[in-house]
């Protein structure tokens, strides 16, 4: 049997005579979720963890941006870092929608992802090119891995996100993605894991943090360690994207579009609909600005945490961790809710709970909790967490990082619900637009007036208003589909 086959096949199980979604097969259900694991190393060990860190460090001196000798080592790094990611953010948020709105037009989507994971796995790729001390030739090489390799996979999640409509009635959707969600938090810390556990030695050290020789001999005087991690995830998406080709469903049927029409003419006359949607408008602003304030909890959570602790990369890689699976077993506990009371109850639930999060890890200093109850401070060297102040702290990190997934997951889901069904994709488009375009805004706000008061507690408390502005925004979200 052909893949072609294979696919029809499991679109016919997935589609009713009357147009109605049922479920489709477990194979292709899995399948779509192991898009999710496949992608994810890109974030855990390229943007986070990793090479980011290592590309700030190592490729980068910061006379390439003309810093003077005494400037802090990774700030020329950092600097070029964060240009790239705005750039991306950029691209992401122009071109998202345009290739929803054509892709709905022109009916599969499986051969707009496959192009886009040609530019994914070859973007990856070059960050082995990141030697230390590099020339500028080569950062702007890498960069533009870094680039492209962000791009393909916001764009790739576009097409995924409008492919899961077609697998589950809409009454299970929100399993589906919260599970989807989950599966890849697990491949990001599975990656982590084999990558740490088993390919490269510790730093000062010949054995893997597993205590084993490593599968791999690297030469640590160029950092081949550290540059694998682009290579690495490319391997990682080849392997585990194959059942996704092979058994998800495609939308094969006629599309109530115009392909006669450009794409910026058909997404033209759905921004002009939207209007007659106000749910779907509301829904996409309010998204745009609890996405905004959630982005920024995570950005300058740990850099508090820090701050008033001291923490080191031990504590800050423990941190990033229990986060990391606090959050995939609360995507799953999430998707589970969403069935069970809807997505907009979920994601009104999440946001008050984030903002009772957000408002506890403000709560603590040095040496106070809950801004009043005086704690003994921590003692330098002491173990990780052992102190009053960053028990709480952490209490307070965990309970935002368990209701993170599932406002995530319950966006996507809630989209899928109401969105209408013969433009899926260009919302979904819009949906990649609506989490990127003030994605500086939050950020902003918080440095801003960080800068001003001089107190960092006072700067990160700009991030509840773009909470509890997304809370009162959701009230007014109906979520009866859009026709």
């Amino acid at each position: 049997m052909s893949t072609l086959d294979i696919g029809e096949g499991a679109e016919q199980a997935a589609m009713a005579t009357d147009g109605a979604v049922k479920r489709a097969p477990l194979r292709a259900r899995v399948s779509w979720m192991l898009f999710d694991w496949s992608v994810q190393p890109h974030y855990t060990l390229v943007q986070t963890f990793l090479f980011g860190p290592y590309f700030a460090n190592a490729v980068v001196q910061n006379s390439v941006c003309g810093l003077a000798v005494g400037s802090e080592k990774a700030a020329c790094g950092q600097a070029l870092w964060g240009y790239a990611a705005a750039v991306a953010g950029l691209l992401i948020a122009i071109i998202s929608p345009l290739l929803g709105a054509a892709a709905d037009g022109r009916g599969s989507r499986k051969p707009w992802m496959a192009m886009l994971s040609l530019l994914f796995l070859a973007s990856l790729s070059s960050l082995w090119l990141g030697v230390p001390d590099a020339n500028m030739t080569t950062i702007l090489i890498v960069l533009a891995g870094f680039v492209g390799a962000t791009l393909a996979a916001e764009l790739m999640s576009v097409f995924s996100n409008a492919i899961m409509t077609g697998l589950a009635p809409k009454e299970e959707l929100g399993r589906l993605s919260g599970t989807g969600w989950a599966v890849g938090y697990f491949g990001g810390l599975v990656s982590l894991a084999v990558v740490a556990g088993l390919l490269v030695p510790m730093p000062g050290d010949p054995k893997t943090l597993l205590g084993l020789e490593p599968l791999l001999h690297l030469d640590g005087a160029t950092h081949q360690s550290d540059r694998i991690t682009g290579p690495f995830a490319a391997i990682w998406f080849a392997i585990f994207i194959i059942p996704f080709f092979l058994f998800v469903p495609d939308r094969h049927r006629a599309s109530t579009a115009h392909p006669e029409r450009s794409a910026a003419v058909e997404l033209w006359e759905t921004i002009k609909s939207l209007p007659s949607m106000p749910s779907l408008l509301i829904f996409l602003v309010a998204r745009m600005l609890f996405t905004d304030g959630l982005s920024a909890i995570f950005a300058f959570g740990g850099i508090y945490g820090a701050s008033v602790f001291g923490w080191g990369p031990l504590e800050l890689g423990m941190f990033g961790i229990i986060l990391t699976l606090v959050g995939a077993f609360g995507a799953l506990f999430g998707g589970w809710l969403d069935d069970a009371i809807g997505p907009k109850a979920v994601i009104i639930l999440a946001l008050l709970a984030l903002i009772v999060g957000a408002l506890g890890i403000l709560s603590v200093d040095k040496t106070h909790i809950f801004f009043t109850t005086e704690v003994a401070e921590k003692i330098v060297g002491s173990k990780p967490f052992s102190a009053p102040g960053e028990q709480v702290f952490l209490a307070f990190a965990i309970l935002v990082g368990v209701v993170s997934a599932p406002v995530q997951a319950a966006s996507r889901s809630l989209l899928a619900r109401i969105a209408p069904a013969d433009k899926i994709t260009q919302f979904f488009g819009l949906f990649a637009f609506s989490g990127k375009v003030t994605a500086f805004l939050a950020p902003f706000c918080v440095a801003i007036i960080t800068q001003e008061t001089g107190s960092q507690r006072v700067g990160m408390a700009a991030v509840l208003a773009f909470l509890a502005i997304g809370v009162v925004m959701m009230m007014f979200v109906r979520t009866r589909p859009a026709r």
